[in-house]
């Protein structure tokens, strides 16, 4: 063993092999964008290495709220794409599919729902959470109970905006706390601190007053990009200096089309300095007439500006603007700027496929934040009405809201509108030969479009058994003859003279 290592590791006095140099040596690896210079000095000036609770304080995520909400209050485009966004990803609201085993409560439970998130209004908050989320980079939402409501269940939805979830008096130094949200020791929020008056408001600025909201009765909706993150920026946050970039080049061309079509100058003389010209005051304003000649003092002539605008790049800069705005919210093109002119059926149908699955993405996150908590509230408190709910719903161990306030124990899912496809011929034929083949279900094709296979095939079943009843033609079937027809043609069949 010793003579074998000695072997291998070679004596003081004597030279190592190039092998085990090459081994010894030291390996550095390098990266052109670790290395810095000259040139790219300024555009890394601004990187770091803080945490993302660091990065995201409250004046960091203060501004960007203002900043966001402003494009979208004054930028067409910004107000369109968001609300494109809240639109597609929430459309007319979701809708419930109880899956228990028994069908009646099923429809029991999906009906009262129904009925109860219209009162509310469930869809049209949904929009604003997700809009919220684009512009404030988050949306908050308190279940509170509300006597008004006309329905049995007093739950209900308050939104609040994320200016008023903060903590006036945190110190930075509670390891378990960031602005407006208690954490505990596992990372699950405890408790949030909400403002009993908004700081825009003309007395909130003057009052730091906050109540401590329970996390169980607080939804927070928001995108966390990176570990540890408790509080959100808007979704539009990369696009914000491509905004301010074209709202100026679009002031920019129409004042170059402004000066190009009005009778704009600036007098000159060729005479040298002190030369023999009348003399005229410096800056001074000559008012033009419209369609009018006019002379000038005795050595002076007028030249009319040259206003030359980027007309042909202008339409071609908006383009590749709005596609790199787009682009951060996984939307394409002819859907943030509402044109396809230029598209074709291959690369229209492309770029909405990698859209409406982002889309899908968003309702699913959705669904686990801010749907089931609802669904899990909305059943723990119909549990408590007697003979609101069906006999199976009273009668389980648990509520049907469960104990838990983030989870909803009986099976449902949730259906969202459904999208239309570019060909709906092709889609239908692919559809029908996807049910020939047994590579799919009727749930499968309902759900794509945002459908309860369930009430779609009931609803069917009525319609057939009326048309029956009237004596209509059924779809895909032969009509039925007139019993005077069919013996005309059994009388000429049996005389062909006839």
């Amino acid at each position: 063993m010793l003579g074998w290592l000695r072997q291998l590791l070679p004596s003081r006095t004597a030279t190592p092999s190039p092998a085990v140099v090459q081994t010894l040596r030291l390996i550095r690896a390098r990266y052109d964008a670790a290395t810095t210079s000259d040139e790219n000095r300024r555009h890394w000036a601004n990187a770091d290495n803080l945490s993302a609770n660091a990065a995201n304080s409250p004046d960091v995520r203060r501004l960007l709220r203002n900043r966001a909400r402003y494009e979208v209050a004054n930028n067409s485009y910004a107000r369109g794409i968001v609300l494109t966004l809240a639109n597609d990803v929430i459309g007319t609201g979701p809708r419930l599919q109880m899956l228990t085993a028994s069908a009646e409560a099923n429809r029991r439970i999906e009906a009262e729902w129904m009925r109860w998130s219209r009162v509310v209004g469930l869809p049209e908050k949904l929009r604003t959470l997700r809009m919220a989320r684009a512009s404030d980079g988050e949306g908050f939402a308190t279940l509170i109970n509300n006597p008004a409501l006309p329905t049995p269940v007093k739950l209900d939805l308050k939104l609040v905006e994320a200016d008023q979830v903060t903590t006036p008096d945190l110190f930075g130094l509670e390891p378990n706390a960031i602005d407006g949200v208690v954490f505990d020791r596992f990372g699950n929020p405890v408790e949030y601190h909400l403002l009993k008056q908004h700081p825009g408001d003309s007395t909130g600025a003057l009052y730091g007053e906050y109540i401590r909201v329970p996390a169980r009765n607080v939804i927070h909706y928001f995108r966390r990009d990176r570990a540890g993150q408790g509080r959100g920026i808007p979704d539009i946050t990369p696009a914000l200096p491509l905004f301010a970039h074209l709202r100026r080049y679009t002031l920019a061309v129409i004042t170059a089309a402004e000066i190009a079509a009005l009778p704009g100058g600036v007098l000159y003389t060729d005479a040298p300095a002190n030369g023999e010209a009348e003399s005229v005051e410096p800056m001074d304003l000559i008012e033009l007439e419209r369609g009018m000649l006019m002379t000038m003092p005795g050595g002076w002539k007028m030249s009319q500006l040259e206003a030359s605008q980027p007309t042909t790049t202008y339409a071609e800069f908006k383009k590749e603007i709005l596609n790199e705005i787009a682009r951060c919210l996984n939307m394409p093109f002819a859907i943030s700027a509402g044109n396809s002119s230029g598209y074709n059926y291959a690369s229209g149908r492309l770029d909405h496929q990698m859209y409406f699955k982002s889309v899908r993405v968003e309702q699913a996150h959705l669904e686990t934040v801010v749907l089931d908590r609802i669904l899990a509230a909305w059943l723990t408190e119909a549990a408590l009405i007697p003979g609101y709910l069906p006999e199976l719903c009273r009668s389980s161990a648990e509520p049907c809201g469960g104990t838990r306030s983030r989870a909803v124990p009986w099976e449902h899912t949730w259906f969202f509108d459904g999208h239309e496809h570019v060909d709906p011929l092709k889609e239908s034929s692919a559809q029908a030969l996807r049910l020939a083949n047994h590579t799919t279900t009727y749930a499968d094709e309902y759900a794509r479009r945002g459908l309860d296979w369930e009430t779609q095939l009931r609803q069917r079943a009525k319609e057939l058994e009326l048309m029956s009843q009237l004596g209509l033609p059924v779809p895909g079937q032969p009509a039925e003859r007139n019993h005077e027809e069919s013996d005309a043609e059994s009388a000429d069949e049996q005389d062909p003279a006839a």
